[in-house]
């Protein structure tokens, strides 16, 4: 098989560029053997929480794990409800279920795609708890509106910010915002970890306190041999934490090659291919360049005819998934972007040839 002329995503160059790097850190790991809990852990997590202008930050196993966490952290559980955008990857309302809350879906704002401020004040009942904010794409929610509706109703705001790594709402970074926020390390991430990985952000400590304690099995603050709180296993070992590390150094760089690749979209792309827009306020680090097409089966083709990777975030809302069919509900924004949106490829070292390349085949798609 020939590798595409443009792929989606190219991680195997990103990683080469720090190989050397990589392989140090882990010869470190492997000669003191703590592969669980060892120093580079709590190195990372001091790092991550300063880069995100937060207190406190607790690695876990996955972005999915540090949502559940953040949730049963607050107490969040059965009898409850969390607003949750339906435009967002599955684990944002795996995690409400998880922990027997119940996710109620609201519409997105049709220019960003991001949670509608005012559907999210609309859905709010008198079992809401929280609302979950997802900085999508890798642009924070207009934090602005949303913080108003959290701070007017009395409920928790949680950022999930698995693509927002760097992003900035207003000068404030995503992770130092909401409660706690919620980040994921895959490897395609802005900061991607080179297997599975997350982390929960919090300016609350004793949160971030409790939280530990629930990823360590509910261990005791006293006692590693009691258990005082019904917790589970999600902790981020020290191999994914080195690399991590390493990649965090880089990580506003490798931000701006994204913001580069989407300034030449937008400037080389045909009028007939839309950009997802961007809030004023924000400062995005454009984890997707994602497009709204009309005809996204023939533009599909047509890239994957010419050699070009490309992705869908995301296809099926959540509200008409079938495994949530129970909290369905009309949400015509998202309804109508699910069939038009199409991510085209985006990496850090995306070169302006290729960029250029993608917007030619793109222009010379029939209407």
């Amino acid at each position: 098989m020939s590798l595409r002329q443009v792929p989606f995503l190219d991680l195997a160059s990103v990683t080469s560029a720090i190989r050397g790097e990589l392989e140090l850190a882990f010869a470190e790991v492997l000669d003191h053997g703590r592969f669980i809990n060892g120093p580079e852990v709590a190195r990372f997590e001091a790092e991550f929480a300063g880069y995100c202008q937060a207190r406190a930050c607790v690695g876990v196993a996955n972005g999915t794990d540090a949502l559940e966490l953040i949730l049963s952290g607050l107490g969040i559980g059965p009898g409850d409800e969390v607003i949750v955008p339906t435009n967002t990857f599955i684990a944002t309302a795996e995690a409400v279920c998880y922990v027997g809350a119940r996710p109620r879906f609201v519409d997105v704002l049709p220019d960003t795609l991001l949670i509608d401020p005012d559907a999210a004040e609309a859905a709010v009942g008198p079992n809401t708890a929280a609302i979950i904010g997802v900085h999508l794409f890798g642009q924070m929610v207009d934090i602005d509106r949303i913080q108003e509706v959290a701070r007017k109703q009395g409920l928790a705001f949680i950022e999930d910010a698995a693509q927002a790594h760097g992003a900035r709402f207003a000068g404030q970074r995503a992770g130092g915002v909401g409660v706690a926020a919620g980040f994921s390390f895959y490897p395609g991430k802005n900061l991607g970890a080179l297997g599975d990985g997350g982390a929960i952000v919090t300016q609350d400590t004793a949160l971030a306190d409790k939280i530990r304690r629930l990823a360590d099995h509910g261990r005791s603050a006293e006692s590693r041999f009691n258990h005082d709180l019904r917790g589970r296993n999600s902790r981020l070992d020290s191999l994914q934490a080195a690399a991590l590390s390493i990649k965090l150094r880089g990580l506003d760089q490798a931000n701006a090659g994204r913001v580069r690749a989407w300034e030449q979209y937008a400037a080389e792309l045909p009028e007939h291919v839309q950009l997802v827009s961007r809030h004023p306020k924000a400062e995005a680090v454009y984890h997707l360049a994602v497009v709204e097409v009309d005809n996204r089966e023939a533009v599909c083709a047509a890239l994957t005819a010419a050699g070009i990777g490309w992705g869908l975030h995301y296809p099926v809302p959540c509200h008409l998934d079938s495994a949530y069919a129970e909290f369905t509900g009309r949400m015509p924004v998202a309804e109508r972007a699910a069939s038009r949106i199409l991510s085209l490829p985006m990496s850090p070292n995306l070169s302006q040839q290729q960029v250029t390349t993608v917007c030619d085949v793109l222009r010379g798609i029939p209407r």
